[in-house]
């Protein structure tokens, strides 16, 4: 075979090979999937007249409809039960009463409604279960941190954040500026004017639990304080005995037991009341005749814990026993002399009672308890979940208002 001929076998050959390859590209890449055209056999292509075949009257068509989870076996969706407009122990409905947030509420004097100061133009002002606001006093006390109540609401003692302090006649108008040194008011239960204070001057040699008039005037010092100044916290009980209570007691036979003396109004020597734990925090019920308070220790796993005595001058300190509530004695308010209602934490973090900001914010339900059986019972739980202070409790026993520890605004719960 000649040179020439070979060189022409060689361009054919490779002008087949690339036409191949390119053949090969075009179906693999190129051309789309073939369709082969069919004919149902059923359905003639033409009518004997020569005109398509219609399409027939259409049967109905089945629609889908959603599937309830709740309609599925096996899985059960309750509806969340209604919020009761009465405290019957489960979730009960809520009324707020303001707003904005306020300072320091307290039942006023006609057993119904609710005192309070207002931060945001700094004025008193009471209202009523249905919300009905009124002015108790035109003038205004602006910037006041602190607000101390007689137990009728007819005067008041405004602290401020630079140590001054101002009593105010409600019913008059009348102010006047009491010693900035003097700290932890607390007015006589009979309302005759008369308050409690404790007087720190630089010198320990002169600190004093003293009691005044309303306006500063005619003190006279029952006790020295010393050193001691915050182990003593005015107190004054509603039978117009003891005026201040005092963690200087020796220590009793365990660990975290001690006692706590009771400072009588004329400097009488009461017994000392024995505790177990620390953070005594006392509250008195409504005639003086018995103490409920909170203490934490090992015996609570230093948790909040309630306890009850006794609290008469005869029989201060006895029949001492626990409760099984874990909460503070400043979350608790009496109806009664024998009936107090207590915020308790749904759940409350370990430790809490030595460090009480762990447990800020945590939601409350609603505890009734009988102080003369020491029995309690969940009454209610607000259908918004709440972190209570301040709770009181209407003369009439109908609502019970609080504050809502984060917002600071007024609410209440209907307890009948």
């Amino acid at each position: 075979m000649s040179f020439q001929l070979k060189r022409i076998l060689v361009v054919i050959g490779f002008i087949l090979v690339v036409v191949g390859l390119g053949y090969l590209l075009y179906i693999t890449f190129f051309r789309g999937p073939v369709t082969p055209s069919t004919v149902s056999p059923d359905l003639p292509i033409e009518s004997p007249d020569g005109a398509l075949p219609g399409s027939g009257t259409a049967g109905d068509r089945t629609v889908d409809t959603p599937v309830d989870v709740g309609e599925l076996p096996g899985i059960d969706t309750p509806d969340e039960p209604a919020a009761a407009p009465v405290a019957t122990g489960g979730r009960t409905q809520v009324t707020e009463l303001t707003l904005t947030s306020v300072v320091d509420p307290v039942l006023s004097g006609d057993g119904n409604s609710v005192s309070f100061y207002d931060p945001s133009d700094g004025k008193f002002y009471a209202v009523d279960p249905e919300g009905q606001l009124r002015s108790i006093l035109p003038q205004a006390y602006p910037n006041a941190d602190n607000v101390i109540w007689s137990n009728d609401t007819s005067r008041a003692i405004l602290e401020f954040p630079d140590g001054a302090n101002i009593s105010v006649n409600l019913a008059t108008g009348d102010t006047h500026t009491l010693p900035a040194h003097w700290e932890d008011f607390s007015f006589s239960p009979n309302n005759t004017g008369q308050i409690a204070a404790k007087s720190i001057g630089t010198d320990p040699g002169n600190r004093w639990l003293l009691i005044s008039n309303a306006d500063g005037s005619n003190a006279q010092t029952i006790a020295a304080l010393g050193n001691n100044q915050d182990k003593v916290q005015v107190n004054w009980s509603p039978n117009d005995q003891v005026v201040a209570f005092s963690d200087t007691g020796a220590l009793v036979s365990g660990f975290g037991r001690k006692q706590i003396l009771p400072i009588g109004k004329n400097s009488e020597n009461f017994p000392g009341l024995v505790v177990e734990g620390f953070s005594f925090e006392p509250l008195w019920n409504t005639d003086g005749s018995q103490i409920l308070y909170s203490t934490n220790g090992p015996s609570s796993n230093y948790l909040p814990q309630l306890w009850l005595t006794d609290g008469t001058s005869q029989t201060l300190g006895n029949n001492r026993q626990s409760l099984t509530v874990n909460t503070w004695a400043d979350k608790c308010t009496y109806a009664d002399s024998a009936t107090a209602y207590c915020a308790v934490p749904k759940q409350l973090p370990a430790g809490s009672g030595l460090q009480r900001s762990l447990a800020f914010g945590e939601p409350d339900a609603v505890y009734r308890i009988d102080t003369n059986t020491g029995f309690s019972v969940q009454i209610a739980d607000p259908e918004s979940d709440t972190s209570m202070t301040n709770l009181q409790v209407s003369d009439d026993g109908s609502y019970l208002f609080y504050q809502d520890e984060i917002t600071g605004v007024l609410e209440q719960i209907r307890l009948r």
